[in-house]
């Protein structure tokens, strides 16, 4: 027999799910938008803004990491949820960034190419996927829920950390491309 669930998880979940579907397929909608809003020349930075973003991220995921095994809970939980916030950060920027400007054409030739795209492609497919697991990692953290936080925290931790990395060495394939 199936447990009902409190009515504020059963609100929660749904807010997750619905996150979880609305972010990936607003992006989508917005990528193909081929009228460019034009919000002026610093947008063009926005790349660079967001490889440091990615960049900072990863570090954090790899701190909060060290501080949970160190027991060290409260560093863990800021160090986290500001792991979170730059991401949000990053979803706002990166959507402003294609909503703004074409997309870059990778130049590179050879071995790399299919390197490159390979890890585009994993990576985008997988900051699809990560969404979903990290609000619910969030959530049963914020919420107490310490059991289920671990549980998720299993999956959504490397898928979170491979998207964090790969999205900034797809950055670094792909900056020598960008016009200014």
């Amino acid at each position: 027999m199936e447990t009902l669930l409190p009515v504020q998880e059963q609100k929660a979940n749904r807010v997750i799910n619905v996150l979880s579907l609305a972010i990936p397929i607003a992006v989508a909608i917005l990528l193909g938008i081929r009228q460019k809003v034009d919000l002026g020349s610093w947008t063009t930075y926005l790349p660079h803004i967001n490889g440091i973003i990615n960049s900072l991220t990863s570090v954090l995921l790899l701190l909060g990491l060290y501080f949970i095994r160190q027991k060290n809970v409260v560093a863990h939980k800021r160090t986290m949820l500001t792991a979170f916030t730059l991401g949000s950060f990053f979803l706002v920027s990166y959507v402003l960034y294609h909503l703004t400007n074409e997309s870059t054409a990778y130049g590179g030739q050879g071995w790399v190419r299919p390197v490159y795209y390979f890890l585009l492609v994993s990576h985008i497919l997988l900051s699809i996927v990560v969404v979903w697991f990290v609000l619910r990692a969030v959530y049963f953290a914020l919420s107490g829920q310490i059991a289920r936080h671990k549980q998720t925290v299993k999956w959504a931790f490397p898928i979170w950390l491979y998207v964090s990395i790969t999205g900034v060495v797809v950055y670094l394939m792909i900056k020598p491309y960008y016009v200014h």
